[in-house]
């Protein structure tokens, strides 16, 4: 059945309710630095200029969010901290970063190219972000996908469609 994508609300729309998790400019740069090794609060703030209120938001935000645990650390003489681990609901986020990359590599890289290459760590091949179906059909287009109501899909009311 296709999916008349104005006839429906977009109120419980899971990209809206990822971009509120995810969505924010530091949130994803933060999320760079942890997929990079980076785990603790000084290092982070040193290495992106994120400031100190900020950085702090965005870490509560993806730890509330169950994207990241914190495990405590001590370094001799100093008091008690938190390291920033993915979770596994966090390591599923990779995609989105290789892909948010691949773009921006496309469109904004300087002249000479990209700044940051991620290779296969086995072969060095480029890893790249593909959608495909569950079939494995792919590199699939936009054009090639249809949307359809899922199973919490709202209909809305008469008269309220945009």
């Amino acid at each position: 059945m296709r999916m008349q994508w104005l006839d429906y609300s977009t109120d419980n729309c899971s990209v809206q309710r990822t971009m509120d998790v995810i969505g924010e400019k530091w949130t994803m740069i933060v999320l760079r630095e942890v997929f990079n090794g980076v785990r603790r609060f000084e290092q982070m703030r040193r290495h992106t200029g994120i400031s100190d209120p900020v950085l702090s938001a965005r870490l509560r935000t993806l730890v509330d969010a169950g994207i990241l645990d914190t495990v405590p650390y001590r370094e001799e003489g100093r008091r008690t901290r938190n390291e920033y681990r993915l979770t596994e609901k966090g390591r599923d986020l990779y995609p989105i970063l290789v892909a948010l990359l691949r773009w921006g590599d496309k469109y904004c890289a300087d002249p000479d190219g990209p700044s940051l290459l991620i290779e296969h760590r086995d072969c060095g091949a480029p890893v790249e972000a593909i959608v495909h179906c569950a079939h494995g059909h792919g590199p699939l287009r936009p054009s090639e996908s249809q949307t359809r109501p899922g199973p919490t899909a709202q209909k809305l009311p008469e008269g309220t469609k945009t």
